[in-house]
């Protein structure tokens, strides 16, 4: 189980120089606070800063921003020789000056988050040979920038199954928040593990929103995963066509289409994609069969703390199946409603997929893992 995402109260302003679209850095310490009494603890809290800047999504997306956060935070609570802090980018133009403001405040790891920030993030570091970073979802790249990778249609291959097991329609659906290689991944192990149910139980679920052999399906076409009302309008129409499970990969857009299945009174359930939807989302717990988890929280905190322990790597970290870097979450209000023989299956496919005796074919996943 992942801690729940609610932020820790931002304790004070850092004054850096950000862009004016962007926002300024806030900063946090161990103990949720940058006061420190006496020049020994002053000097033992100024050992290590790390940085972190969010992509367009903002630090609250319920999902990988926030995941993100979480890790961060999580680090800086583990060790109060580190603190932490971080920069929200409204628009793309805002990566590369909050990354060179955290470069200027001697920031000794920098986090980036999304794959969308990479040419911000290998730019700051040609510019900068002697500055360590690490960015989410994206490959190492220069030698001082660690890529955190998951590979997570196997966690999704999972949640398919699972799906193709429960739904009473014969329909499930699923819907991104753009067309991107770390969305459409999720998408893909979702739809083989809903045609590997089919298979192994000759029935014949289908999936709405995406065809992984045509590489063509439905997406928020603001891609600004944060469009509720799109993301509630967009499960409505699945609804319309007869899904009853949902799978939303969109980030914030995704919450409208929770708000669309509690709004169904019962016709309509979802899985939800990054963190413990019942944890992020409580409002919504009561819709949200289980969840396909990624764990960004534990693999930026390591990062961090490898970091700050002087042991940085540039060797990519790929989260799999096996060292828990993705799966699913428990399913919580639904428990009582998941077939015995369905959660025992579900263990086999997850072994077999460990073990390599199912074969997932998205191209999408990470090519080191």
């Amino acid at each position: 189980m992942k801690k729940p995402l609610a932020l820790v109260a931002l304790t004070a302003v850092v004054a850096l120089t950000a862009s004016a679209c962007g926002s300024k850095p806030v900063s946090t310490s161990g103990s949720g606070s940058t006061a420190s009494s006496g020049s020994s603890s002053a000097a033992k809290a100024a050992a290590f800063k790390a940085c972190m800047v969010t992509d367009t999504g903002g630090l609250d997306d319920h999902s990988f921003n926030a995941e993100s956060w979480a890790g961060m935070q999580d680090a800086a609570k583990s060790d109060s020789g580190i603190t932490v802090q971080n920069a929200t980018s409204a628009t793309e133009n805002d990566y590369a000056s909050n990354i060179a403001g955290f470069v200027s405040a001697g920031c000794k790891l920098i986090v980036t988050v999304g794959f969308a920030m990479d040419t911000a993030t290998t730019a700051s570091a040609k510019k900068n040979p002697n500055q360590d970073y690490a960015i989410v979802d994206n490959a190492s790249s220069p030698t001082q920038v660690q890529g955190l990778e998951f590979n997570t249609a196997q966690g999704a291959f999972l949640g398919g199954y699972f799906a193709a097991g429960m739904t009473k329609t014969g329909k499930v659906a699923t819907f991104g928040g753009a067309n991107y290689p770390t969305v459409t991944v999720y998408m893909d192990g979702f739809w083989e593990g809903v045609q590997y149910y089919n298979q192994k139980h000759n029935t014949k679920v289908q999936v709405l929103g995406w065809d992984e052999t045509k590489k063509s399906g439905t997406f928020d076409p603001t891609q600004s995963f944060t469009d509720q009302a799109g993301g509630k309008q967009i499960a409505a129409t699945f609804q319309s066509q007869g899904a009853d499970i949902i799978f939303p990969v969109a980030g914030g857009t995704g919450i409208g289409a929770l708000a669309q299945a509690k709004a169904s009174g019962g016709k309509m359930n979802a899985i939800w994609v990054d963190d413990d939807g019942v944890v992020s989302n409580p409002t919504y717990a009561s819709v949200i069969m289980t969840s396909v988890t990624k764990g960004i929280a534990s693999a930026v905190s390591t990062a961090v703390t490898d970091a700050a322990k002087g042991s940085f790597s540039s060797t990519p970290y790929i989260g799999t199946l096996a060292n828990n870097g993705t799966g699913l979450a428990p399913f919580h209000d639904f428990s009582s409603k998941v077939p015995a023989t369905l959660s025992t299956e579900l263990d086999q496919v997850k072994q077999d997929i460990i073990s390599g005796t199912i074969k997932i074919t998205s191209k999408n996943q990470p090519t080191a893992g």
